[in-house]
């Protein structure tokens, strides 16, 4: 396993055919409903894990919807695989920069299912949905004990495309940096009560747009 930092593991999928349908049929299966999370003490995120399997299909097609679990283009050309994963935690460590004193601290441990952000053809002339979903389980520090238990997240957002992709790039408002802030909030949520994340496309990010900008 290619490990990042401790809390972010790469795993190596093993047997996966080339040919193999974009979701799994075990991605399918309904999970059972996350349980809510204590209404005090705050909780508060000691430590994470991200896993990001290898088992996930990358694609570098310039295509408006290419087939694959994971498109990212926010990076130079390199390890998609280990920039996602970089991303989201970048992401986490802004959760635990909002740690509060005496909060219940927990382990969060992250499975990401799907990262599809826009390609150049996409970005640069209609836009789209960065489709991002992934799994989430809180533990215990200490014990290890399940707290809420694994569900499906699903944390898509609105990505700007045409005149208005160039206008936010100038701004600063990068894919990169929309999405990182756009998962911090969405975590952010889920750990204060879990299902709690908006449903649906996000269309603004909380804290670094407003409805002006968009």
């Amino acid at each position: 396993m290619k490990k990042i930092r401790t809390g972010i593991i790469l795993a190596i999928g093993l047997g996966l055919s080339a040919c193999a349908s974009v979701d799994t049929a075990s991605r399918n299966i309904p999970l059972e409903a996350p349980q809510m999370l204590p209404a005090a003490p705050v909780v508060a995120l000691a430590d994470y894990n991200i896993k990001v399997s290898r088992s996930l299909r990358v694609s570098e097609a310039n295509m408006y919807y290419p087939m694959g679990d994971i498109v990212w283009r926010g990076d130079a050309m390199g390890d998609r695989h280990e920039q996602v994963a970089r991303i989201f935690q970048d992401s986490l460590i802004q959760v635990q920069q909002q740690n509060q004193q005496g909060a219940l601290p927990v382990v969060v441990d992250i499975d990401l299912l799907r990262f599809h952000a826009l390609t150049e053809k996409t970005r640069y002339t209609i836009g789209g949905v960065h489709s991002i979903a992934f799994n989430m389980t809180v533990r215990n520090p200490v014990t290890g004990e399940v707290i809420v238990p694994t569900y499906e997240v699903k944390a898509d957002l609105r990505g700007y495309g045409g005149s208005k992709a160039l206008a936010a790039e100038q701004q600063g408002l990068t894919q990169k940096l929309r999405i990182t802030r756009h998962l911090a909030n969405v975590i952010t949520q889920e750990l204060a009560a879990s299902g709690s994340a908006p449903k649906g496309v996000t269309e603004l990010v909380a804290g670094l747009e407003t409805a002006a900008q968009g």
